[in-house]
């Protein structure tokens, strides 16, 4: 049987609100989200050195997302009193919690050679 007549006799079961992984995609998802994360796990990062970090993300798209991180509890901002004033980013508990599916990931991704 053809796979596009297989996907019509399956049984779809329809969630009438966000399932799990609908919902951890959305605090994980996103082009640089987990990066950003991943580049937090060692410490504390200036906010202009994210973009870097990240080649190919500009610093109106890290913004964004560091706010989103922010709102969901995985990052925490830090001003320097020091001169010049800088934004440090660190990962919360939160946020750590999701290194492991990240180190996951990342060995997935190792192993199939992707």
């Amino acid at each position: 049987m053809a796979l596009a007549a297989m996907r019509y006799d399956i049984n779809l079961e329809i969630c009438e609100e966000p399932c799990l992984i609908e919902r951890s995609v959305r605090i994980l998802g996103g082009k640089w989200k987990a990066s950003i994360l991943w580049h937090l796990k060692d410490g504390l990062v200036r906010f202009n050195e994210l973009p870097r970090m990240l080649s190919g993300a500009g610093k109106k798209m890290v913004d964004q997302c560091l706010k989103e991180l922010e709102i969901q509890g995985s990052v925490s901002p830090k001003v320097t009193s020091d001169r010049p004033i800088a934004v440090l980013y660190d990962i919360t508990d939160f946020g750590r919690s999701a290194l492991k599916i990240l180190d996951k990931l990342k060995y997935w991704t190792e192993e199939n050679d992707i």
